[in-house]
């Protein structure tokens, strides 16, 4: 009998582990139109944080480079709509497909979305948060190519080695660091890094990437 409870156990964590993992994407249309520059637009911004469009965008060029695409500069390009008259993210989300072909020649557009971003403090505790939507479109054709989401979250606490009274003294020291510095700009790298990189379910290897056709069949 405990024999058998223990293949019962094996085989149910077997099956959580495998109703975990992420279904593999269809890379169909990206593959027919095989993107090589990149236009990133800078991120909508739906948290709470107002540096979280650029704590985001200032960490998406270095990832996308990796996987062997020409990545537009995004400081310029941001500089250059707001001088056209759209000086939110939100406006230039709206720019029609076809006047980003004709004036920058991007292959394909980055839109994000920023859901979550910054550092939550609880009474002895902290947890940096950085959740993304993302979805690369085709310019000339408007065709999705590619879409996905990643959630990272960091704990700031320590072993402080002083029991509660140590933990609180570490927790308010966290505070007062975060509160001159933006520790989401480091956990917006790791998510850009996971979104766009994770083998199945981020982009398929550029043009300038040695493995360049050598992903998931």
């Amino acid at each position: 009998m405990m024999r058998r409870s223990f293949v019962f156990i094996g085989s149910f964590m077997a099956l959580a582990f495998i109703s975990g993992c992420a279904t593999p994407k269809d890379y169909t249309a990206f593959r027919q139109h095989a993107p090589r520059s990149v236009l990133v637009l800078p991120p909508l911004n739906e948290s709470l944080d107002i540096k979280a469009t650029y704590g985001v965008l200032s960490t998406v060029t270095r990832p996308l480079s990796e996987m062997g695409y020409y990545v537009y500069p995004v400081a310029v390009i941001d500089q250059l709509l707001k001088e056209n008259g759209l000086p939110t993210a939100g406006e230039m989300h709206q720019i029609p497909l076809d006047k980003i072909h004709e004036i920058i020649g991007a292959d394909a557009v980055l839109y994000m979305t920023v859901e979550e971003y910054g550092t939550k403090y609880s009474i002895i505790d902290s947890s940096t948060i950085v959740r993304l939507l993302a979805r690369l479109v085709d310019v000339e054709t408007g065709n999705l190519l590619w879409n996905g989401h990643v959630d990272v979250r960091v704990s700031g606490s320590q072993n402080s080695g002083g029991g509660l009274i140590g933990a609180l003294v570490a927790s308010a020291v966290n505070q007062v660091i975060a509160s001159g510095t933006d520790q989401a700009h480091d956990v917006a790298a790791q998510a850009n890094g996971r979104l766009l990189t994770t083998r199945g379910q981020g982009l398929l290897y550029g043009p300038y990437n040695p493995n360049f056709g050598t992903d998931v069949k």
